[in-house]
């Protein structure tokens, strides 16, 4: 649970996006294209609705004409390229009339429960031209390009959960292909990049009339939905620890389930073999220009080809195949080998670890209220057993407590600031539980060990949130992260990391230490040809022949 080893994730079987596609394969989904009332110069919307075994979901999707000085991606902006929302169901035109009227606004509009998410994108402007110009003139598009961008349009924003008046989570949370986390938004992202790869081919043929060209299938299929994110997302993991637990508990026993294996098939070998291959294919297709990332990609590649000597001589078929290959990954592979390792383990596993995806949910509800009757004893056992190493730490040192993260007033958005340098301490944001464990428990040594904690949390409010953490960790014990969250030292891109890891999201490109462009879906098959075959390995570029 420390930084260094989160920021190492990568995506695996129990990744949102994979057991989204799977799901909607082994159902059966069907889609169609409802509604396409797009001019030539693209504006309009359109209405893309899947079809699951029991219920359906439209992406009413909203396209318009951005004046280049408008285009941002920041939370501030106030208009889009395409603005979209997650219908509930099949809408009327009554339906769309009301959202027209809203979704394009964003922040400053109202949906209703009928929506369950809320999203916008903006165009990648000289790929965009780019494709179109080519598919006007009857051509494709360059492939270095689009290996170089990898998307036509970004997400800045995908909203759920009730936000701006949206069904909130308890509405779908008892649907089987809601259960998992981020479902709602994984879904309206797939529908968007099938609308991007429609829109911009219609835009093509607008300019180009008979001459124009679709996009070549295997070149679409490249393409994803950017992503750029930034501090925002990263307190998410510090204020969610029960979530967060859901999904790293569920991700360390899918590995414990493999690696305690005895043996393994030559068939589930030969699999892994291949996968291999085909994942060392992505690794070695991944760019960046971070300094960092640079750094760790250089590890992984080593890594890579160190494996592969070492599996050219070994057995996966005995003596717990798996378990050995992790052990050995420990004293010869980076944190970034290990755990690209530790994920690729589980593919050949499928029937023993993707049931797994349903315990992600944040489901205890009762999580976090506090145990008052507890005794400071007890009490403080929770906090050294879940912020021992922070017990040791001089939170005095200005090194320990440079940072401090705040809102910004005029961006709406989480800050991390320099404690010494600017006057942001009255506004921090309780986003230092180590810290915050620590003092904590300087203060319980001062009480009877046998009082119960309410005693010291009467009179002394401002630890409650401390003491309800460490009692949290009691049943989820993996909710913190075992790292200093406003050390001098502090790399936020690697909380971003570990949350976008559990998405799905791969070849992570960080342009700062706090925040990272990613694309979501690249690789992925579009609806039309989303079958069982296909449905999961997608995220591993196929070896040419």
């Amino acid at each position: 649970m420390t930084l260094a080893r989160l920021g190492s994730l990568h995506q695996s079987r129990l990744s949102f996006m994979r057991q989204l596609t799977r799901r909607m394969a082994n159902e059966g989904w069907r889609f169609d294209r409802r509604v396409f009332d797009i001019d030539d110069a693209g504006v309009g919307h359109a209405v893309f609705t899947a079809h699951g075994p029991a219920r359906t979901y439209s992406l009413v999707a909203f396209a318009h004409d951005l004046p280049p000085k408008m285009r941002s991606d920041r939370v501030i902006a106030t208009a889009w390229d395409a603005t979209f929302a997650l219908f509930d169901g099949i809408p009327t035109q009554d339906d769309i009339d009301r959202l027209s009227r809203n979704v394009p606004l964003q922040e400053a509009g109202r949906v209703s429960e009928r929506e369950i998410s809320v999203s916008r994108a903006n165009r990648s402007v000289r790929l965009w031209d780019h494709i179109v110009d080519a598919l006007s003139r009857g051509q494709q598009p360059d492939p270095a390009r689009l290996a170089e961008v990898g998307y036509l349009m970004r997400t800045t924003a995908v909203y759920g959960s009730g936000k701006l008046g949206a069904a909130d989570r308890e509405v779908i949370a008892d649907r089987p292909e809601m259960q998992a986390p981020f479902q709602a938004e994984m879904l309206s992202v797939y529908l968007t990049r099938w609308f991007v790869r429609d829109l911009i081919e219609h835009m093509a043929r607008a300019r180009g009339g008979k001459i124009a060209v679709p996009l070549a299938p295997q070149s679409a299929q490249r393409l994803g939905i950017g992503n750029s994110t930034g501090l925002g997302m990263a307190p998410f993991l510090v204020t969610h620890p029960v979530l967060f637990n859901n999904w790293i508990m569920a991700r360390e026993e899918a590995i414990a389930r493999v690696r305690s294996l005895r043996d393994a098939s030559v068939a589930e070998g030969d699999q892994f073999r291949a996968l291999f291959s085909r994942a060392a294919l992505s690794v070695a297709a991944w760019k960046t220009e971070h300094p960092i990332q640079i750094a760790k990609l250089a590890d992984l590649r080593r890594d890579v080809e160190s494996l592969r000597t070492h599996l050219d001589s070994a057995d996966l078929q005995s003596a717990a195949p798996w378990d050995r290959l992790m052990r050995w990954a420990e004293t010869h592979l980076s944190l970034e080998g290990q755990e690209w390792l530790a994920s690729l383990i589980l593919e050949p596993y499928g029937a023993l670890v993707d049931g797994l995806g349903a315990c992600m949910a944040d489901a205890a509800t009762d999580a976090y209220v506090i145990d008052g009757a507890m005794t400071v004893r007890a009490a403080m056992q929770c906090l050294e057993d879940s912020f021992g190493w922070a017990l040791k730490v001089d939170w005095a040192a200005p090194e320990n407590c440079a940072r401090a993260w705040y809102v910004s007033e005029e961006k709406l958005e989480p800050r991390l600031g320099e404690r010494f340098e600017e006057p942001i301490a009255p506004f921090e944001q309780p986003l230092a539980p180590a810290r915050d464990a620590a003092a904590a428990h300087a203060l319980l040594r001062g009480w009877d060990a046998d009082a119960p904690v309410a005693d010291v949390l009467a009179t002394h409010p401002a630890h409650r949130n401390a003491i309800r953490r460490a009692q949290i960790t009691k049943f989820a014990p993996y909710g913190e992260i075992r790292s200093n969250t406003i050390g001098a030292d502090l790399l936020p891109i690697d909380m971003l990391r570990a949350k976008l890891s559990f998405f799905g999201v791969t070849h992570f490109d960080p342009r700062s230490d706090r925040w990272v462009r990613v694309s979501m879906y690249a690789g992925a098959p579009y609806p039309s040809d989303l079958c069982i075959a296909n449905a999961d390995d997608w995220v591993y570029p196929e070896v040419s022949q």
